[in-house]
């Protein structure tokens, strides 16, 4: 029987990938060739909000539900073992001011980037203001993700995912109403804000009283979650910044070195592999928190099962989506928009075997991480490396058709590094 966690998490998972196809075939109709590729181009640079989060979000999940083992909610109120609960409430308390202080010193950076990178293509489109606001919602939602972070952690997987479904209809409902009126790149902006601003209201709603609770209780109580948290941050800083360029790079440097409308395709081209990716890995994230919950009452074996299962249904759900995607492609290929707008099947290609390869991989990085650990970091940063430099020269000196040729090859040799390291740390920590 499918749990409540899986449940919401996969009903929220599969709104955004039927909402983001529904985008994806109004954007060829609402949107020129030219908007396409500057949409995509101000996704990909506000994805530096990765720099942001760098591991943020996750360790917020991680320790929250590692002091939710041995508590639950009563209420609006947290019950159980007195020193977890003090625990538990400052935690809530140094993430909210750590959220705080990243956006006021890492937004305002990001948008300046974003001035000087777009403005460098002379263009006749708009996209100043609509780059401003997208950055305000974009901040807003760090702030609420923080907070929906910490309650997840919290044995809280289902009733967050209902949450962001709600916050995710908003979200598509106002991009399709402003897409459909012909806003063009304010389509984007009035989403992310309007959503935004509609997940701020609906947390206050929700957990307004348990934040002054948590508040309180935290009053009479310090603990030095500083150290705890830095000393793993540090690590999670440099595999999240490694993300940024392994996973977010490639629509800026096609936009420098072939233009808008390339770029636009490739940006579109990987939204929907995400939009796969995503699904097949709703049946990890839905356990994550229970799987911190096992390595901190160290119940190995529930652990493992769990583990195994799960990542098997992403794996076979990725199969099944990307045969899905790749069959329509061939068959409408001339027939619809939003076909001919996606990069040449040979580019499709590479980017569905190497997103099946990511199911993988990310999979062994929830295990591992859930030891509130972060083994990844040399592979994490050797991998951007490469894939930098290896998509720089594809993109300068080969066909459009072999862009994610770098992308591709860097599992290759990472996948088998990263399985050893997996099988080496989980065999340490379950003798220990």
């Amino acid at each position: 029987m499918i749990s409540r966690d899986v449940l919401y998490t996969q009903a929220n998972q599969v709104w955004k990938a039927a909402s983001g196809l529904v985008t994806l075939l109004l954007i060829p109709v609402f949107l020129t060739q030219e908007e396409q590729g500057y949409w995509f181009t101000m996704m990909s640079l506000a994805a530096l909000a990765m720099f942001a989060d760098l591991g943020f979000f996750t360790i917020t999940l991680q320790f929250s539900a590692h002091e939710f083992a041995y508590l639950k909610f009563e209420k609006s109120t947290v019950a159980g073992d007195e020193e977890h609960r003090r625990r538990l409430a400052s935690l809530f308390v140094f993430c909210l001011k750590w959220a705080l202080m990243v956006v006021s010193v890492a937004f305002p950076v990001i948008l300046v980037v974003g001035f000087i990178f777009i403005s460098r293509k002379p263009t006749g489109i708009q996209w100043a203001v609509p780059w401003t606001v997208y950055l305000v919602g974009s901040a807003l939602i760090f702030l609420s993700s923080s907070i929906l972070y910490f309650i997840e952690g919290c044995n809280s997987v289902g009733v967050i995912q209902k949450m962001r479904l709600a916050i995710a209809v908003v979200a598509a409902v106002l991009l399709w109403g402003a897409l459909a009126f012909r806003w063009g790149l304010y389509a984007l902006s009035i989403s992310v804000l309007g959503s935004a601003l509609f997940a701020t209201y609906v947390i206050i709603r929700n957990y307004g009283r348990l934040f002054l609770n948590l508040f309180s209780v935290s009053r009479a109580f310090t603990y030095a979650w500083k150290e705890q948290f830095f000393g793993l941050l540090w690590k999670y800083a440099l595999s999240w910044s490694a993300g940024y360029f392994i996973f977010q790079v490639y629509t800026p440097l096609m936009f420098q070195f072939h233009g808008p409308v390339e770029a636009g395709k490739v940006g579109l081209s990987i939204t929907l592999w995400i939009g796969v990716f995503s699904v097949a890995n709703s049946w990890l994230y839905a356990v994550t928190p229970r799987l911190n919950m096992y390595v901190s009452q160290k119940e190995w074996k529930s652990l493992d099962a769990v583990f195994a299962k799960n990542l098997t249904l992403a794996a076979v759900s990725f199969l099944v989506g990307s045969v899905t995607v790749l069959m329509s492609m061939y068959l409408l290929r001339g027939r619809l928009a939003l076909v001919d707008r996606l990069v040449e099947p040979t580019s499709m290609l590479f980017l569905a075997a190497a997103w099946f390869l990511q199911v993988i991989v990310n999979g062994l990085a929830v295990y591992l991480r859930a030891h509130k650990q972060e083994p990844l970091v040399i592979p994490s940063v050797a991998t951007a490396l490469y894939t930098v430099v290896t998509t720089l020269l594809c993109a300068k000196y080969l066909d459009t058709r072999y862009f994610f040729l770098g992308y591709l090859s860097s599992y290759i040799w990472g996948v088998p590094w990263i399985l050893y390291i997996f099988s080496t740390k989980k065999r340490a920590w379950q003798v220990a």
